[in-house]
Formats: structure tokens, sequence, C-alpha cells
């Protein structure tokens, strides 16, 4: 999508990263993801972020196609994460008149990240409600703090409605990647901005009152219409919500039998009801993607064997990752094993007992070593309660 017009005045010249195997180090992104810059062509001109250092050549040969031989007046800083600014210490000494347009917390982190870059006479520094004309195209700067670092600023263009987001609104895959926005969307919030649910909502309540058409993120495509459906589910993840009605069972499994239990409780309750049942193995499954889904159901069922006195680590590793993104809102159940002194379901309680609105069902399922006939009553009164 280089080099792309995306408005009268506003250019795309950002990148997709296809050779990354872990985003920020432990994210699987089989589908890349994409660095997204953008230049604002007007009496003025402003570059809106840079991009990875990964992929800094390239950006800049996409820039330098857009400019046309043009000199950039601004660089607009909105986040200083590696993957968007790891390029701006490259840009500056290439474009030696350019300004650098950011809040004091920003300016402190770029010395943080280039203890050798002189920004002498090249500062702007904005906060809360601060404008910047380019000519037709005026930038508002809006505070986000811990959406999802300290520094987070996003940006509003008055002339043609565009709020430059951030990292908000943002997507795992790279652009020309044809998939459906939620999924990935939603795998990128959980994991990424999850824990920060307060300060979203506290972002998307100063959206409210401007007058928003276009959302141009810092990673995924530009949206342009059907705004209050991102809104909408923004809304949801951000104040705790389940998104949708259905279970989650996530399992770990040493020999098999676990996961056999896992998957009759499943069985049981799909001959029951017409309940969504979704099932994962932490093991094997993509633990974000289990995160997600575990944010994204109503329910959740744990099933885990008791391992040296306590918890298998897959299944703690998970409950970990809960925990740090703020789980709450939602029905729990428990499933243990052990074949001589199972008490699974007691360490995950206890684990989770401090998370906001959790109601865990009373009943749990206990098994020794694997499931036998005379299981199935315990099997059959969790489902019920599950329904």
């Amino acid at each position: 999508m280089e080099n792309t017009q995306l408005t009268k005045n506003v250019f795309y010249v950002g990148v997709d990263d296809k050779d990354i195997d872990l985003f920020e180090g432990q994210y699987v992104v089989p589908d890349g993801i994409s660095y997204n810059s953008y230049v604002i062509m007007d009496e003025k001109i402003a570059v809106m972020d840079t991009v990875d250092l990964r992929k800094c050549n390239e950006w800049l040969e996409n820039l330098e196609k857009t400019l046309n031989g043009k000199e950039p007046d601004y660089l607009v800083v909105l986040h200083m994460e590696p993957d968007h600014a790891g390029s701006m210490e490259k840009f500056l000494n290439k474009y030696t008149n350019a300004k650098v347009v950011a809040n004091d917390k920003t300016f402190v982190m770029m010395g943080q990240f280039f203890d050798k870059l002189n920004l002498e006479n090249r500062k702007v520094v904005v906060k809360e409600g601060d404008t910047l004309s380019l000519g037709d195209s005026e930038l508002t700067f809006v505070m986000a703090p811990m959406v999802h670092w300290p520094e987070v600023m996003v940006a509003y263009e008055s002339k043609e409605k565009i709020l430059f987001s951030a990292d908000g609104f943002g997507k795992f895959g790279a652009l020309d990647v044809d998939d459906e926005w939620d999924c990935e969307a939603r795998r990128y919030y959980i994991n990424i901005v999850g824990k920060y649910g307060a300060q979203v909502q506290a972002l998307l309540k100063k959206a409210a009152t401007l007058d928003i058409q276009k959302i141009f993120p810092l990673h995924g495509p530009m949206l342009t219409d059907n705004l209050s459906h991102y809104i909408n589910k923004y809304d949801i993840w951000s104040s705790y919500r389940p998104e949708d009605e259905g279970i989650f069972i996530a399992y770990t499994s040493i020999y098999g039998n676990t996961k056999n239990a896992a998957y009759k409780l499943k069985e049981i309750i799909e001959s029951k009801s017409n309940v969504k049942v979704s099932i994962a193995d932490l093991a094997r499954d993509d633990m974000h993607e289990s995160v997600e889904d575990a944010f994204r159901y109503d329910r959740l069922v744990l099933a885990c064997p008791t391992y040296d006195g306590g918890l298998f680590p897959y299944m703690e590793k998970f409950i970990n990752h809960l925990k740090a993104k703020n789980y709450q809102n939602r029905t729990v159940a428990f499933i243990e094993n052990g074949s001589w002194a199972p008490i699974a379901a007691k360490k995950m309680k206890d684990e989770m007992i401090n998370l906001k609105n959790i109601n865990f069902i009373e009943h749990k399922i206990t098994i020794k070593s694997a499931v036998k006939e005379s299981d199935l009553e315990q099997f059959e009164k969790l489902a019920e309660a599950l329904i």
C-alpha cells in the first residue's frame, strides 16, 4: 500500500513486515504486521510517526517518493515504542530542518532510546488540547496516557475529520492480508492494551466529543466506514464485558486424560444445549489466542492436572496472563485431575480469588487418573450449572 493517497492531504508511507517471527518478542504473527506512517501534505508538511528500524530503509524510500523533493517541517511522535519511533533518529539526521512535535513525557523517552540525538531548537512541546496548524489542516492533540504507554497521545485533524489513533484500533496482520478485523484486532487489544481498560474508556469519552469520520491507526487497516462497529468493540473490550455468550474450555494434559475430561464436558454441554463451546490445549495452541477467547466469552472452564503439588506449568502461565490483563466479570468452573492428591481446582481458584466479579461455580469435577463411567454424574452436574 506504499505511497497511497488516503485523502486530499494525507498519504500513507508505512510498510508491511512479513519477516518478523514474534511481535514484541512474544506474539505469533503468521500474517506479519504493518507499521503505519502517514504524511500530511499542506503548506507545512507533517510526518506522523516513523516505523520499526527493521524497515527503516523501505519507509524512507516511500517517504521520499511522497515528498517528491519537498522537505518535511514536522515529525509528530504519538508513541515512542520502538515499532513506531525506531527510525526517528535516521529521519532527523536526514531531514535536519524538521522539528519534533511531542509531549514532555515523550521527549524524556527520546533521550532514553537515543542518547546522541541532539534536539536543540527542534522541539515543539504540546499538551492536552494544543493545536498545530499546517495550512488547511489542523491537528489537535489529545493525551492518552497508558493506552498503552504513559506518553501516548492521539491527534485529530479537523479539516478531514481524521483521528490518528496511535496503537488504538490496531490489529495484527500485514495490510495486504484480507481477513476479518475483529479477530486479530481482539487478540491485539486484549494481549497488548487489555490491562488498561479504564484508560481506554477515558480516551473513548474524549473521542466521543469529536466528529471522527476516519481512524488511522499505527497498525492494521485505515478505518473509513462503519466506525461505530469498531468503537463499540473497543467499548466492550475496555469495559471488560463479555463479547459473546459461550463457554471457553482451556486445558492442560500430561498423558491425555485431562484432555479427555475437557472434551467429555464439551460433548455433554453440546448435547444439552446450543451454547457455543470453544476449547484449547494451552501447551499446543497459541497462548495469546487462548487469552483472547477467555475474554471473548462469558464462561470459562479450566481443566488441569495436579503437578508437583501445584499446577501444570501451562495452566499457571495462562492464569498469570489473565491476572495481568485484569480478567473480570466472568463465570469460572474447574476440572481437576490427580492420581493420588488432586488439588488443582483449589490451586486455580486461589490464584484467581482476587479478580473482580468472578462467579465461581461451586461444583467442580475431580477425576483420579482417568475418566470413568462413575465420573459422568459430575460432568452432567457441571454442564447443567454452566448452561
